[in-house]
């Protein structure tokens, strides 16, 4: 307790004061909206019952930077992703975030805020601080991913009923492996999702009923709508679990020091990636001319019956047969709807209609949507982050209360600073992985948990017959 005690004042004197920060959360928020225009800075208070308190209690606070709301627009990607990461200082809270994809499908951090937990109530006010950054209504159809923590998912359907809230495939997955561990029921699960058409889905289906009908109800019991790739290419909600394991180290810090952690990575990040967007040439983004480049050598082994208007029959190596239209940029894979870049079978269909004179038929990159184009990666990556200047300098807010701490409860036990990891999770140790949760195999006997060099003939079972066919 000595050194616990001592490491808390050594962490106030170079830190400072977890409780004196949040009376500067005003100061901070107007010199944030002061250097970067039009970025939203919200705060939420508890209600007061006694109107004449001189005090109000933190409650929570939303950050949308001006330069992340405008290259989100930019990037015409009505996508974004929504987790939360609990918070590992003497306050227990949350930071939510919500996280898009830029032109490169790298993640792209859109806001943040710090809440007193996952809730309807907190996900709602989440909600709605964005809906106005974005300007989304009831009837906007914007593409969601999350877990099914049950405070997001009544929180989206009351505030975007129109949208599609898709579940993360990788959550599910590990609720599979709570009842079924085997490695067949995930090669099932991932066959089934990424199956883009609703025939193909029903077959999957079909084939996993035959296997196991027990896992096949539960797994029904979840909508398909929110899960299967049939209606949106992303399956996994990484988006997010990468942007939180880069605030990792905010996440003990005090209030201002942990969100000027995020602000700084931010600012960061859209250096780095614009270092990388100086270097490359071409139409499309590195990554989807290399998903292009790949895709062209799948065209080569299609076979294409050309209609004489718009329309191709195709034939693929393994005797599947689709339709593309070129004139409404469909495939009936619906693979070109899904991700916006072209499928073999359309790039076989494109070679096709130049082979037979289409002269004024585009290059393959430009039937690729402009949401993948290098020049609408460079609009996303063109308005940057500005630095502030230090406390010392910040304005005064004209608010008269005083902003004091969360309500705080003790928690019972020492307060656990790393995340629940779930059942089979590989843990990395270092640069070496952890053979936590590994059974071995001896390769001598056949058994489980042991090795060859240990090997005593223990195991029974799987035990191998020897000498004539007596057990060992």
């Amino acid at each position: 307790m000595k050194a616990f005690r001592a490491k808390q004042i050594t962490q106030k004197q170079v830190f400072g004061d977890f409780q004196k920060q949040y009376a500067l959360l005003r100061d901070y928020g107007l010199e944030l909206m002061r250097s970067n225009v039009g970025t939203t800075f919200k705060l939420d208070v508890y209600s007061e019952p006694n109107p004449s308190s001189q005090s109000r209690i933190f409650r929570r606070v939303y950050v949308c930077l001006g330069a992340l709301k405008l290259g989100f627009k930019a990037g015409m990607r009505d996508f974004l992703g929504f987790d939360g990461a609990f918070l590992k200082g003497p306050f227990p809270g949350q930071v939510l975030s919500a996280v898009g994809l830029d032109s490169n499908n790298g993640i792209y951090p859109l806001a943040y805020s710090i809440v007193e937990a996952e809730t309807k109530s907190s996900w709602s006010w989440f909600l709605e601080c964005l809906a106005n950054d974005l300007d989304l209504n009831a009837s906007s159809n914007f593409t969601f991913i999350s877990d099914r923590q049950k405070g997001i998912i009544p929180a989206i359907n009351q505030m975007f009923p129109n949208a599609e809230h898709r579940y993360c495939l990788r959550h599910i997955h590990e609720n599979m492996r709570l009842h079924w561990r085997d490695t067949k029921y995930k090669d099932f699960l991932w066959d089934i999702a990424t199956t883009t058409t609703i025939p193909h889905f029903e077959n999957a289906m079909e084939l996993f009923k035959k296997y196991d009908v027990t896992t096949h109800d539960w797994l029904k019991k979840i909508p398909a709508a929110h899960w299967r790739r049939a209606k949106t290419d992303s399956l996994t909600n990484n988006l997010c679990e990468v942007f939180n394991s880069k605030i990792i180290h905010a996440r003990d810090k005090l209030v201002i020091t942990c969100l000027e952690y995020i602000r700084e990575y931010l600012m960061k990040m859209i250096v780095v990636v614009q270092k990388s967007i100086d270097k490359s040439k071409g139409p499309l983004t590195p990554t989807t001319t290399t998903i292009l480049e790949r895709i062209k050598k799948e065209a080569t082994q299609n076979m294409c019956i050309f209609n004489g208007v718009d329309k191709t029959q195709m034939t693929t190596p393994r005797k599947d047969q689709y339709v593309v239209n070129l004139k409404e940029k469909t495939c009936t894979c619906m693979y070109w709807e899904l991700t916006g870049i072209v499928c073999s079978h359309d790039v076989s269909a494109i070679w096709d209609k130049i082979k037979y004179g289409g002269k004024k038929v585009p290059n393959i990159e430009a039937w690729v949507h402009p949401v993948y184009w290098l020049q609408t990666w460079v609009g996303m990556y063109s308005h940057k982050i500005d630095p502030i200047n230090g406390k010392s300098m910040w304005r005064k807010s004209a608010c008269p209360f005083i902003l004091m701490p969360p309500k705080h409860h003790i928690q019972v036990g020492r307060p656990k600073k790393k995340r629940k990891r779930v059942v089979g999770e590989v843990v990395t140790t270092g640069k070496n992985l952890s053979r936590k949760y590994i059974t071995i195999t001896c390769s001598k006997c056949g058994n489980k948990g042991h090795n060859q060099r240990s090997c005593k003939g223990q195991g029974g079972e799987g035990e191998r017959m020897n000498d004539g066919g007596n057990e060992v």
